[in-house]
C-alpha cells in the first residue's frame, strides 16, 4: 500500500510540473542534452543569392567539451579562393563573459580576432549566420517564454519565445523557436530584427540517430529580407572520437588541416 502511494504521489508530481513548465526549464532541458565528448564531420555549404545562383563550400569540423566549455574549429577545404580559412572559436556556458573567437585568412597570412558585439553580429563568410548563430548562447542570456504546443513535420514540438536581456548587444531583438518533444532539439527558428520585423527563417531537417546521438543533418536559413539564403548538409559525423586538443589553438588554425 505504502509503494501504491508513493508511485501515485510520484505519478502525481510529474503531471504538475509538466503544467508548470516554463520557458526556461524547457531552454535548460535542450542546452543539457548531451552531444559526446568530441565530435567531427564534414559539411557541404550552399549560398543562394536571391537569383538562384549557388556557390559551394566544403568545411571539415572538430569540436571538443571540456566541462562548461566547448571548442569548435572549421577548416575550409573547398573553393580555392577560400581553402585553407580557419575558425576557431570557444563558447563559455557562463553569463556576461564572451566567447573567444579567430578567423585565419590564409591570402593576408593574418589571423583576425572576432571580439565586440557588432563583430559577432556580422555574418559569416558570406552565409546568413551570424558569428553569434555558430557560438552557444548560455540560457540566462536570454529571457524565454513558453508559448504553446504545435507540430512541425508531425512531430510534437515546445514553441518558445526568446528575448535578449541585453537587447543593444544583439542582432536580433527576439527569436520564436520549435523544439522537438521527443528528442530536445531545436528544428526551427524565426528571428526578428531590431524593428520588430521577421528577418530569417531557421529550419533542420534529416535528424537521425548516430552513435547514440540525435543528429541534424541538414539546415537552411533564409534571410526573409534580402532573399538570400544558406544550405548546410552534415556528412561523416562522429561522436567520441579521439582528437588532439591542440587541434584548438590559434596556432594550428594557421597551420590548417
Amino acid at each position: 500500500m505504502k509503494k501504491f502511494i508513493a508511485t501515485t504521489v510520484l505519478a502525481l508530481s510529474s503531471v504538475l510540473f509538466a503544467g508548470e513548465l516554463t520557458g526556461r526549464d524547457i531552454m535548460v532541458k535542450v542546452s543539457d542534452v548531451p552531444e559526446g565528448d568530441t565530435r567531427s564531420s564534414e559539411m557541404d555549404m550552399k549560398l543562394i543569392s536571391k537569383n538562384g545562383s549557388v556557390r559551394e563550400r566544403k568545411i571539415t569540423s572538430f569540436a571538443m567539451e571540456e566541462g562548461k566549455i566547448t571548442k569548435q574549429v572549421m577548416f575550409f577545404t573547398y573553393p580555392k579562393d577560400v581553402k585553407g580559412t580557419g575558425f576557431l572559436t570557444v563558447d563559455y556556458d557562463e553569463v556576461g563573459k564572451s566567447d573567444d573567437q579567430w578567423l585565419y585568412l590564409p591570402a593576408m597570412k593574418k589571423t583576425r580576432r572576432i571580439s565586440g558585439s557588432s563583430s559577432k553580429t556580422d555574418y559569416f563568410m558570406g552565409s546568413d549566420f551570424t558569428y553569434d548563430d555558430i557560438g552557444e548562447r548560455n540560457v540566462d542570456e536570454d529571457n524565454h517564454k513558453y508559448l504553446r504546443d504545435e507540430k512541425v513535420d508531425g512531430f510534437d514540438c515546445y514553441v518558445v519565445e526568446s528575448t535578449p536581456k541585453n537587447p543593444a548587444d544583439e542582432v536580433f531583438s527576439k527569436k520564436i523557436m520549435w523544439i522537438r518533444k521527443d528528442i530536445l532539439k531545436v528544428v526551427a527558428v524565426d528571428y526578428f530584427d531590431k524593428m520588430g520585423s521577421l528577418q530569417r527563417k531557421f529550419k533542420t531537417g534529416d535528424i537521425k540517430q548516430i552513435d547514440g546521438f540525435w543528429t541534424i543533418g541538414k539546415m537552411r536559413i533564409d534571410n526573409v529580407q534580402s532573399n538570400h539564403a544558406t544550405e548546410l548538409y552534415f556528412n561523416n559525423v562522429k561522436y567520441n572520437i579521439k582528437i588532439d586538443p591542440k587541434t584548438f589553438t590559434v596556432n594550428k588554425l594557421e597551420r590548417g588541416l
